[in-house]
């Protein structure tokens, strides 16, 4: 009845008003909201064959993908402090000496390559922003591990009654079935290539920049090997953000051979290897379209930070998806039309 209609969408108002309402409180724990997530859909196959096959006990077997977790989080901020702290160290112990050596270095590029690439207003803003970053960094420390709480504490409780969560999700969603396991199977792939695909690549083009660094002679190739790595997260584009400076830099400086070869091993050797290991790697994780990823980690990081790498790609994909569920589920195809006599 009309009554029955009214009152229905009066509660899916509230029911969305609600959830508005939590996720906007949420919003600081978000990234370890969709951190969880991200584990779960990794550890689920392995999780329920461990308990449903093999009769493990469920809250120990989810302890142990917690521990697992921690111990591979652990080493890996291990070996990045490792790598990174005697190149860090200085500038921690005596930030606005590193930032004046910094800034003389601008300047004496600009002065021999005759343009100004950056004003001293700019320098300026630039040291003043760096130097506000320091003190802010204690606070972002604990909001990331109020996140690494949650978390792990959400991570544990998905595993636990992970099968329960997805029968009422499956029942909620309001598609097909057939359109329900594709939007399964699709979340799991791109999980999947996001979490997994994309870091791998990232290192691999971290570790061969650093070849080549070391090949042409570059101070701090580590340091420098570190940061192409992680601006490798950005396809196309993203190694060239730290080794075309260095090629300047390198050039205006008069060690102009080690610039040029920098420059042609950064582009045939660094620029490539991304390439070979998205035909390779990626096409057997699950092929993605490298604009999807560049827009989606454009949308990503503004949405939820560092985590948005993983769910950028994944949110616009999602919109790609949802409109051919939309057509597959909606639009019916037309019945071909007979020859009238």
């Amino acid at each position: 009845s009309f009554n029955n209609q009214i009152k229905q969408l009066m509660i899916l108002i509230l029911l969305l008003l609600l959830i508005f309402i939590s996720l906007k409180e949420l919003y600081v724990f978000l990234p370890g909201l969709l951190g969880a997530l991200t584990l779960y859909i990794l550890s689920r196959g392995s999780y329920f064959q461990l308990v449903y096959h093999r009769k493990w006990r469920k809250g120990w077997t989810a302890g142990m993908f917690m521990l697992g977790f921690m111990v591979l989080l652990g080493l890996l901020i291990y070996f990045t402090v490792i790598l990174l702290e005697k190149q860090v160290e200085p500038f921690f112990n005596n930030p606005a000496s590193s930032l004046s050596e910094a800034k003389k270095a601008i300047v004496e590029v600009q002065e021999n390559a005759g343009i100004v690439l950056i004003s001293d207003e700019s320098l300026a803003d630039l040291q003043h922003r760096i130097s506000a970053f320091v003190p802010s960094l204690v606070n972002d420390t604990l909001n990331l591990l109020f996140n690494l709480a949650i978390l792990l504490f959400v991570f544990y409780y998905m595993l636990v009654h992970g099968k329960e969560m997805e029968a009422f999700l499956a029942k909620i969603i309001p598609l097909k079935k057939t359109n329900i396991d594709v939007l399964a199977a699709e979340t799991k792939r791109l999980v999947k290539v996001s979490a997994l695909g994309i870091p791998i690549i990232s290192i691999i083009q971290g570790i061969t920049a650093t070849i080549g660094y070391i090949i042409f002679g570059v101070d701090e190739f580590v340091l420098w090997g570190f940061f192409t790595g992680v601006f490798a997260f950005f396809p196309v584009v993203g190694t060239m953000i730290i080794w075309v400076p260095l090629v300047i830099y390198m050039y205006v400086s008069g060690d102009t051979w080690n610039a040029v070869g920098l420059a042609i091993y950064s582009f045939v050797v660094t620029g490539n290897i991304d390439y070979l290991a998205r035909i390779t790697l990626l096409k057997r994780m699950g092929n993605v379209h490298p604009l999807v990823t560049v827009i989606g980690v454009i949308v990503g990081l503004g949405l939820f930070g560092f985590i948005g790498l993983i769910f950028g790609p994944l949110l616009v994909n999602y919109i790609i998806l949802l409109f051919r569920i939309y057509m597959n589920e909606f639009i019916e195809p037309r019945e071909p039309e007979t020859a009238e006599n």
